[in-house]
């Protein structure tokens, strides 16, 4: 009786369910941009496109097989979407093949990954209920032995709409697998399983790089560095702290919005304002990280290379040559450490710290860390930092320290004691819970101040603070434009919510806000340029912060970018004071006239892939640095 009432077999019933929930999630649960009604449409047939051709692939088998490809197949297809909607959920991104090799991070998640569980998940996964329900019940009603016209028609069918998706795909964005640095675009073209396929080949792809490089690639490498990025650095601060200690502060999940703003009419980072008058503050500053986040800056700073596409750079090539900071002031006469009171093998940074030439880890075991002083992701900043002092006592001058903070991390956790500032109130608990982190750090950060002063470590220091990547993604965009009291959420914003802090300290330095545009991929000149190391020899895509002959142009991992008077994103390009679009640059192929911020688009793209290039083919291990002590 079932079988004459429904005369529609279990793959094609499989594949609109999955096709129409995928459809749902790609449009009100991935935040994907939709410019006019092609995109529209594109977002509307591929997943209906893609579910064919998936459970197409049954009636190969013989019934029973069938039954058992379909099932597992919708439950496999269904866990690969969930994972992702997870990861979106915090990082605004889709799951990469390197951040699966990051496995040995996910034990220290905890409650990171079940704040962002949702009861209403569960709904994600009917389809495979009714499915399984189907196929137990009907089975044998719903599946066949498919004749082989039958079969050869069914696969010319979904090989035609595969083609047609990707017509249209073409049409809409030109060379749309030539931009492997937008995922957005390709899951909005090419949908989420073809993405992970094509994410595989660019994985396999990178690795084999290095077994081809032969050192050839850096010829025309090294003279786009010396002749765009290399610079004397500014002559009047050039070694104005040489020999002095370098102590460095990562400021977790810390971005500009919050500095020398208000919460309740108080301020969220009373003493981070107060000592901009004290430093030279840079109040457009952006973090450039990519899926790596915090292993990302620090890969930034030491290096000033780009952080991967793809993972992060500390896991896929941390047995890579480097240049580094740390082993560069080595060099030089100084000792290095870096303070972190998480496990040391997350982001690998046991293995990593090594090869770059750091002296020392302070890992979680060089800390007393109980429930008491513990919250979120570990050991409370302020017992951090007391605790680190009597370390920092101890080391041998002169030297360079890094700090990394833990307690501003999502899901932003604190105690009812801790807080000094009401939360924010809105539809976002992260949000909300983010001004009572932000102040908290703030608080252990001027106290690690104090440390330093009865210590006797300050006068003989320049310390260095900077905000290492967002706290708040474009996943709580109502609750960021009612704070900032904005219209709305632009991709303008967006790019502008990258900002985060960066300060440079000098004891018995006056203060100056710097307003010109500057990056993580600058740290490493500025710093070696305040210490009076000459980098000439070194291939770095930075410039000293400085210096007035600077690279005129900040580049984001995702080909976005930001010049002094444009901010370039998603191929719109704004004025950057008042975020007026000006206009589209989605003639990019060669149709129409340039846009006002085609001059820097191919620039940008090359300094990418060079950075790229250097990373995945171990470049750095056929050149030879000059020792800058010698």
């Amino acid at each position: 009786m079932f079988s004459k009432k429904l005369q529609m077999p279990l793959y094609i019933i499989a594949a609109l369910l999955f096709g129409l929930k995928t459809y749902i999630v790609y449009r009100f649960v991935f935040d994907i941009s939709l410019e006019n009604m092609m995109q529209e449409l594109i977002l509307f047939i591929n997943p209906f496109v893609i579910a064919y051709f998936i459970f197409v692939l049954s009636i190969l088998f013989n019934q029973r097989r069938q039954l058992k490809y379909i099932k597992y197949s919708i439950l496999i297809g269904s866990l690969i979407l969930y994972f992702n909607i997870v990861f979106y959920r915090n990082f605004s991104d889709f799951i990469t093949i390197p951040l699966l090799f990051q496995g040995s991070n996910a034990a220290d998640l905890g409650s990171s990954v079940l704040g962002l569980l949702k009861f209403w998940d569960v709904a994600l996964f009917f389809d495979v209920i009714i499915v399984w329900v189907l196929a137990k019940k009907y089975g044998s009603e719903l599946t066949a032995s498919f004749t082989k016209r039958y079969k050869r028609i069914a696969f010319a069918i979904s090989i035609l709409f595969l083609i047609g998706n990707y017509a249209l795909a073409e049409a809409e964005r030109p060379q749309l697998l030539q931009r492997t640095f937008d995922r957005e675009y390709l899951v909005k073209n090419i949908g989420i399983f073809p993405y992970h396929v094509y994410d595989a080949v660019l994985h396999s792809k990178s690795k084999a790089q290095r077994v081809f490089a032969d050192g050839n690639e850096l010829t025309e490498i090294s003279d786009y560095i010396k002749e765009e990025t290399t610079t004397d650095g500014n002559e009047e601060l050039h070694g104005i702290a040489e020999d002095k200690n370098v102590i460095f502060i990562s400021l977790e999940s810390l971005q500009s919005f919050v500095i020398n703003n208000t919460l309740h009419g108080e301020e969220v980072t009373p003493f981070l304002n107060s000592l901009i008058d004290e430093s030279y503050y840079f109040e457009n500053f952006y973090h450039q990280t990519e899926q790596g986040k915090t292993s990302d800056s620090e890969f930034i700073i030491e290096n000033s290379l780009y952080p991967s596409p793809r993972g992060a750079v500390y896991f896929t090539h941390a047995q890579n040559d480097y240049h580094s900071l740390p082993e560069i002031l080595g060099e030089n006469g100084y000792n290095s450490a870096v303070f972190h009171a998480n496990n040391k093998s997350f982001w690998n940074r046991d293995v990593m710290y090594d090869n770059i030439g750091y002296d020392h880890f302070y890992d979680e075991n060089a800390y007393e860390v109980t429930d008491e002083n513990s919250v979120g992701w570990g050991l409370k900043d302020k017992d951090f930092f007391k605790q680190s002092i009597k370390y920092l006592e101890q080391m041998e001058e002169p030297y360079y320290s890094k700090f990394i903070t833990l307690t501003n991390h999502y899901p932003f956790d604190l105690d009812e004691e801790d807080a000094t500032i009401e939360p924010y109130d809105s539809n976002s608990n992260t949000l909300n819970n983010y001004f009572q982190t932000v102040r908290y750090m703030d608080e252990a950060v001027e106290e690690y101040f104090d440390y330093l002063k009865e210590a006797g470590l300050y006068e003989d220091s320049i310390i260095i603070l900077m905000g290492d990547h967002y706290g708040i993604s474009d996943f709580h965009k109502k609750a960021m434009i009612q704070y900032l009291d904005e219209d709305e959420y632009t991709d303008y914003l967006h790019v502008q919510l990258q900002r985060v802090p960066f300060f440079v300290h000098i004891p018995g330095q006056d203060g100056e806000v710097i307003s010109k545009i500057a990056g993580q991929i600058d740290v490493k000149p500025t710093i070696m340029n305040l210490l009076g190391i000459d980098d000439g020899s070194d291939l770095s895509f930075g410039t000293d912060l400085f210096d007035e002959e600077r690279k005129d142009f900040i580049a984001l991992r995702d080909g976005s970018f930001i010049t002094e008077d444009y901010v370039y994103t998603k191929d719109q390009c704004y004025d950057r004071e008042s975020g007026e679009l000006i206009d589209s640059t989605n003639q990019l192929a060669g149709e129409g006239e340039d846009s006002a911020c085609q001059p820097y688009v191919e620039q940008v793209q090359k300094e990418l892939n060079y950075s790229d290039e250097i990373i995945f083919g171990d470049l750095l291990r056929f050149y030879e640095f000059e020792n800058e002590n010698e």
